[in-house]
């Protein structure tokens, strides 16, 4: 039905480029473009063979001219962006001049400061629109599948909406005192910087982990979690109406919090430019050179992630309080596609995101959040690669209380 050119070659476009394979009907033909051509070449020799034909092409995805190149030579009917977010802009101007769908999975970041936010490529909208191209933005987990599940409660099972409180949990165990389980430059920065939260229109901010909750997830058990600021909190509070607040919710073990802190208070988490023997280096960038690199994470990790989103809000006049969540099998991930699952649950997606584009069910002119579009295809298709959803249509809140209580039963879908 279609190409694509996957830019990227780490744990989530592995994971993507897997899925491609199998989805052979919508994915005909796909590119595997990074800096570093071997890692592409490695890629398409484990899933060569088949029914997607697979090449490889080396590209700076910092140098708009490059891409244009490897696009026109391509030729692919989108570009599924699952390189770093901070090179969201130029991939989205090569989009631009060449008239070619675009998608990504987290929103552009400057390098040179931690901000978190669409509004770089909002600034897009009508220039796709007059292209004629779709801009897809957040298509991993979270953001992503948390977009569509909102989109699917306010469709489905309320009138309004009026809390959302995004939860994600990871109970996998990787047995390294310290690691991240995505790129840990990206993470470190999302998880050190102060947390917001959107309520009665306004943003109130918190100090990095000052708000803890625990709560009692379903197949990982009880976890502390803490309120972060994350991206899709800023376009769910635009595209979902008459929203009071929205909160997002992660898990972290005290092992991990602790070595987070010395590394702060040692000044390795900066990313403000230091001289080092001659050179500038940015000590965040050298501390991602030393940690284990998140794709090797795969085969020593176990456990399960759970990821979802409780809603709250009315329906014909009435309360309603409803959860819908996925939970993720670290090591049945690395049995399927060699990842775990934190690479898995933003890969898979990726790879129903762009496949809504190339058969037309998300397809408009115009730069696009993922809840703007119909959310049935999507959560069909969740079903179909890997990341099949539960509901639970009683379920214990956030705020219930400090220590959580067990759940109701919940419905699998």
């Amino acid at each position: 039905m279609g190409k694509a050119l996957i830019i990227g070659a780490g744990g989530v476009a592995s994971v993507a480029v897997h899925k491609c394979v199998q989805n052979s009907e919508v994915f005909e033909e796909i590119c595997i473009a990074s800096r570093t051509k071997s890692k592409c070449d490695d890629l398409k020799a484990k899933l060569d063979g088949g029914k997607t034909k697979i090449s490889t092409a080396q590209v700076d995805a910092d140098n708009v001219d490059e891409l244009i190149a490897l696009i026109n030579e391509f030729k692919p009917d989108i570009v599924m962006n699952l390189a770093l977010p901070y090179q969201d802009l130029t991939i989205m101007d090569a989009c631009l001049a060449t008239k070619t769908h675009y998608m990504d999975t987290a929103n552009y970041e400057p390098e040179d400061t931690a901000k978190f936010e669409y509004k770089w490529q909002w600034e897009y909208r009508e220039r796709f629109e007059k292209a004629g191209i779709t801009a897809l933005l957040g298509s991993g987990f979270d953001p992503g599948v948390t977009g569509v599940f909102s989109a699917y409660a306010l469709k489905h099972y309320f009138d309004e909406i009026e809390y959302i409180d995004i939860l994600d949990c990871n109970g996998g165990d990787h047995g390294y005192p310290f690691a991240t389980n995505f790129n840990p430059e990206i993470n470190i920065r999302e998880v050190s910087a102060n947390g917001r939260y959107w309520e009665n229109g306004e943003w109130i901010e918190t100090k990095p982990m000052e708000i803890k909750r625990v709560y009692d997830f379903a197949e990982v058990g009880q976890k502390d979690m803490y309120l972060l600021y994350h991206e899709e909190l800023e376009s769910l509070a635009q595209n979902i109406p008459g929203l009071k607040r929205i909160r997002f919710f992660m898990t972290f073990g005290q092992s991990y919090l602790t070595h987070l802190k010395a590394l702060e208070n040692v000044g390795m988490t900066s990313i403000e430019p230091i001289e080092f023997e001659g050179k500038q280096i940015i000590p965040l960038q050298f501390l991602k050179a030393v940690l284990p690199d998140p794709a090797s994470l795969g085969p020593r990790t176990v456990g399960k992630t759970n990821i979802g989103c409780i809603f709250q809000g009315k329906k014909d006049g009435k309360p309603v309080s409803y959860y819908v969540y996925n939970v993720c099998d670290h090591q049945e991930c690395y049995k399927e596609v060699g990842s775990q699952a934190i690479s898995y649950t933003t890969g898979v997606p990726a790879m129903i995101g762009a496949a809504m584009v190339l058969t037309g069910k998300w397809n408009k002119p115009g730069v696009y959040n993922v809840e703007e579009f119909d959310p049935d295809p999507f959560m069909e298709e969740l079903n179909k690669w890997g990341l099949p959803w539960v509901e639970n249509f009683n379920p214990v809140l956030v705020d219930d209380g400090e220590e959580a209580p067990k759940q109701q039963p919940a419905l699998v879908r």
